[in-house]
């Protein structure tokens, strides 16, 4: 696959570019994003479908900046795809023929179920989920994805959006309660097409109004991580806001904490949006900044992998340690200290009693525990923690992206960070369980430096961790001494270290 791939989503709502760098096979990372608001279906859906000259203009000079931009990262590949304006539109394969002969680009036009299979295809890859339905509400349909176990089971699409619904109901001049009684009538007509099993309490919401009613919500509840892939909320938590929008007049959408570009079609798709959680009985909602764009880049990079990531295998971990490796020597020996701290964590479950739940991310820690080193020696820890908390992107929750970049931040004798916890105390396990994880980790990463080729075993009885090594540890053995506990016990350490003789020195 190409080194750097450009992705173009011609929606009816925003055209959009996106351009992945690959790193390594799994390794990929983000280098350019641009957005236009082109409305290319505008004007379309009480002309029979047919796109107007408005909308066409945009979407010309959209396709041409874009290119424009794709020639400045030099990208090696380029694929665009358009979705239900164009497909809808009596003229959109004229359209697309246009672009072509004018521009030399080649757009395709995928149906609502391939739409829908996209964005189900970057959903399980890069979110923390192995089951639910996703829900794209764009400008002109609401793509759906059932996945269970993992897997792609059935894609519906519904010819409901945003822009369909402006349109058709809400810039009309009626009483904000007849709009929404119409409007909801032709939503719930359209949903009894949608399959009886596309049921489940986990919704996967993607795209823009999804998106933003997440942030209002984060707003709302103050939460702690400015990230919004993989933020969850409980559907009855927020229904009466939810609720609110679409009966609200636009002068006053302000009050929701809703972005302003938002507003134009934010009540339209929180509509749809309410509507389609009840039919399926959602409780809650996670939501995705992945869709389409990640979908069809990921569709060509694993095309040999039945179109997913290897077990164990994540894509921000592996891109972070491609582009963030400071020493490749030091970190050929990971693996020792990974077994260094599995080994030690297992042993102190007597005092940690959390039957090693925190296991997986203990050991991503410990993977990235030197990528700081990158930037600077000095402070290297505060650099490691400010990389996670921005390039931990894919496949993780909120409170493991906390718990890991937390970790990451831990130097010194002192294993709690008291700012770092009580800003984040709602995402992090409780205190005495954090004390317990920063403490192994520390000392995991004490006796790998010290020596880490060394064979190192545990054992914790009446009060005493006893550390044998089968090689010197007289560097680390000065730090642990000074290392704060979680509680009161010993420390033990018998290693194989040797003075040879030298009677000149006075040393026998």
């Amino acid at each position: 696959m190409a080194k750097r791939t450009a992705i173009i989503d011609i929606g009816s709502n925003s055209g959009r570019l996106v351009i992945f760098e690959k790193t390594s096979r799994y390794g990929f990372h983000l280098i350019c994003e641009q957005k236009s608001k082109v409305r290319i279906g505008e004007g379309a859906y009480e002309k029979e479908g047919y796109l107007q000259p408005i909308g066409i203009k945009r979407a010309f000079l959209t396709l041409q900046s874009f290119l424009h931009t794709i020639e400045k990262y030099q990208a090696h590949k380029t694929l665009c795809v358009a979705t239900s304006a164009l497909r809808d539109a009596p003229n959109g394969k004229l359209f697309v023929k246009w672009i072509k002969k004018e521009l030399g680009l080649s757009i395709k036009i995928i149906d609502g179920k391939e739409e829908a299979a996209y964005g189900a295809i970057a959903a399980k890859n890069l979110l923390p989920v192995d089951h639910g339905i996703t829900i794209d509400i764009g400008g002109g349909s609401s793509d759906m994805a059932l996945i269970e176990n993992g897997n792609i089971v059935d894609t519906h699409s519904l010819n409901l959006g945003t822009v369909r619904l402006k349109e058709l109901f809400f810039d009309k001049e009626m009483p904000i309660k007849e709009i929404n009684r119409q409007a909801n009538a032709y939503i719930q007509k359209e949903l009894e097409s949608l399959p009886e099993h596309f049921k489940g309490t986990l919704a996967i919401g993607i795209g823009g109004t999804a998106r933003t009613l997440s942030k209002g919500i984060m707003k709302r509840c103050a939460h702690p991580l400015d990230k919004l892939h993989a933020f969850t909320y409980k559907v009855d938590d927020f229904s009466d806001y939810m609720q609110a929008i679409p009966l609200s007049s636009a002068k006053n959408l302000k009050k929701f904490d809703l972005k302003k570009n938002r507003y134009d079609t934010i009540r339209e798709g929180t509509l749809i949006f309410n509507e389609i959680l009840s039919h399926i009985g959602a409780t809650s909602v996670t939501t995705s900044s992945v869709g389409v764009r990640e979908g069809v880049f990921l569709k060509q990079l694993l095309k040999q992998d039945n179109l997913r990531f290897p077990n164990h295998t994540n894509p921000s971990i592996t891109s972070i340690l491609d582009r963030f490796k400071p020493f490749i020597n030091i970190e050929a020996k990971k693996k020792n200290k990974l077994k260094i701290a599995t080994a030690l964590y297992s042993e102190m479950q007597i005092e940690i009693e959390d039957k090693e739940q925190y296991r997986s991310e203990l050991l991503w820690a410990l993977k990235l525990s030197t990528i700081g080193k990158t930037l600077t020696i000095y402070k290297s820890h505060q650099h490691a923690f400010y990389i996670a908390m921005q390039e931990l992107n894919y496949g993780f929750t909120h409170e493991q992206i906390i718990l890991i970049s937390f970790l990451l931040r831990m130097h010194g004798k002192e294993i709690l960070h008291k700012p770092l916890f009580q800003g984040f105390k709602p995402l992090l396990p409780e205190r005495d369980k954090l004390l317990w994880l920063s403490f192994v980790y520390t000392l995991t990463v004490y006796l790998h430096e010290a020596s880490n080729s060394a064979k190192i075993d545990f054992s914790y009885k009446n009060k005493t961790l006893h550390i044998t090594s089968d090689k010197p540890l007289y560097l680390a053995k000065e730090k642990i001494k000074a290392l704060e506990k979680p509680v009161s016990f010993a420390i033990i350490i018998e290693d194989e270290s040797t003075l040879p003789k030298c009677k000149r020195l006075g040393i026998s």
